[in-house]
């Protein structure tokens, strides 16, 4: 039986514990599809539906207690503003874990955790845009290394 075994250690202290999940949080509300591991994955389902409902009290206390867990301003604005509202007939389940197969490296289960009716567009909000540079015309840039060449040799 598994009485009182409340949650993974995932082989971390607890203070490791609580800064992985808190930057898998910002991760996840900001790209709102991540992949991790399968035992992270599950261990943060829970933290991430409870975070959405306190963002859906768009009240002054919840959002610090929101900023107290995720120590982020973007997150908590985007918490309050955008998925509070996507999510406000829901009332609860709002992320999924979809097994993704096997690491490479040491053969781990892979998963990945995603928001329910994400914005697909949200896992492109670090990549620049390219910008075009306007065509540069070629400018002639006048040898000047011969006339050094000349006051070197008049010197010696």
């Amino acid at each position: 039986m598994r009485h009182k075994f409340g949650y993974r250690k995932l082989n971390k202290t607890s203070e490791h514990r609580k800064a992985l999940f808190k930057n898998m949080l910002n991760s996840l509300i900001k790209y709102e599809q991540i992949t991790t591991t399968l035992p992270k994955a599950k261990e943060l389902k829970p933290k991430i539906d409870k975070v959405i409902t306190l963002g859906k009290n768009n009240t002054l206390a919840a959002k610090k207690n929101l900023f107290s867990k995720l120590q982020s301003r973007t997150s908590v604005n985007k918490l309050v503003k955008t998925l509070s509202q996507r999510y406000q007939k829901r009332s609860g389940g709002y992320a999924r874990v979809i097994r993704a197969g096997y690491r490479y490296g040491d053969d781990a289960p892979m998963a990945v955790i995603e928001l329910v009716d994400r914005d697909i567009n949200a896992k492109k909000v670090d990549i620049k845009k390219k910008t075009e540079k306007p065509d540069l015309k070629e400018t002639t840039v006048k040898d000047t290394s011969k006339d050094k060449k000349k006051i070197t040799k008049s010197q010696k």
